[in-house]
């Protein structure tokens, strides 16, 4: 295990448990996608869904038959250019990581198995719980500071530039055109239930991708918080005002120290307050609205 470790930590500066969660990231998508949403003849966004397109073309123009879904392999062909733009726009270290999740994506969608027929009848509540569930594995993969490609590269280079804007609203920003299409070549129901899906899918990506979500935090402590503020700046890599305050109750001297940090940042935090400083409390609120000069590490 350690091997394995140290192996991915020298090449893609990965840690196991972040590997993992951004695998399982890209299987949970590839189930939902190929259980939920193939078998009832709708469409992804983004990148796949233009690769699944393209497969219902050569099936149904061109009489081709195909012993297995064959958008997955379409996909990653697609996403070789988007690579590039990664590796240039973003950082080395993520263009190797999409590249994995890409490749691990494009496995489990060929080889996961789509019924023949909707395990549900009801094909609204396929695509609630598809988007439910593609969305949480896009977000563990996002998070884990990989991605599924596509329109995942894409948001993020814009968000990375337009602090109003997010990876889920940009995909779903994207959707709404290939939707257009599906419309026009398989009829408005098909595009109403797609849309549906990701809508709930970019809904729930932008609640799960930690990185997204902006915070604040106020830490409370007795002593000068030299140690808090040392792990904020190097570790963090961000920047905390802090002042002198006295208790209402012994008059007791406190140092207040705020912060704005992601979610992802803010639980880093959290895991090292006790050892920073067994004393300190926090108050923190998540979700909140930042203007001005605050940088999104999308991809950290």
């Amino acid at each position: 295990m350690n091997t394995i470790n140290n192996s991915l930590q020298k090449v893609l500066k990965w840690d196991i448990k972040e590997f993992l969660k951004a695998i399982i990231g890209c299987f949970l998508f590839a189930l939902a996608v190929n259980i939920f949403i193939v078998p009832n003849a709708l469409y992804n966004g983004g990148i796949l869904g233009i690769a699944q397109l393209i497969r219902s073309i050569l099936e149904t123009a061109f009489n081709l038959k195909f012993s297995f879904d064959i958008s997955g392999i379409i996909n990653f062909a697609i996403n070789i250019p988007l690579f590039i733009i990664a590796y240039k726009m973003i950082s080395e270290t993520f263009f190797k990581r999409t590249l994995v999740c890409v490749i691990f994506q494009t496995i489990f969608l060929t080889l996961i198995p789509t019924p023949a027929a909707s395990l549900i009848e009801d094909i609204l509540t396929c695509v609630i719980i598809g988007g439910i569930v593609a969305g949480v594995g896009s977000g563990m993969t996002l998070s884990a500071s990989g991605s599924g490609g596509g329109t995942d590269i894409i948001g993020l280079v814009i968000s990375m530039h337009n602090k109003k804007t997010s990876v889920g609203k940009i995909g779903g920003a994207i959707n709404v055109v290939i939707y257009v299409i599906c419309g026009i070549l398989y009829g408005i129901p098909t595009m109403i239930y797609s849309i549906i899906y990701a809508v709930i899918l970019s809904l729930v990506v932008d609640h799960t991708h930690e990185q997204n979500i902006c915070s604040y935090v106020m830490i409370f402590t007795k002593k000068q918080p030299t140690k808090i503020i040392k792990f904020i700046r190097e570790e963090l890599e961000r920047d905390t005002t802090y002042w002198e305050g006295y208790g209402g109750y012994q008059k007791s001297k406190t140092y207040i120290s705020y912060c704005a940090l992601s979610k992802y940042e803010m639980q880093r935090l959290e895991r090292h307050i006790p050892e920073l400083d067994p004393n300190a409390f926090m108050i923190k609120s998540e979700g909140i609205g930042i203007e001005g000069n605050f940088t999104k590490y999308l991809t950290k």
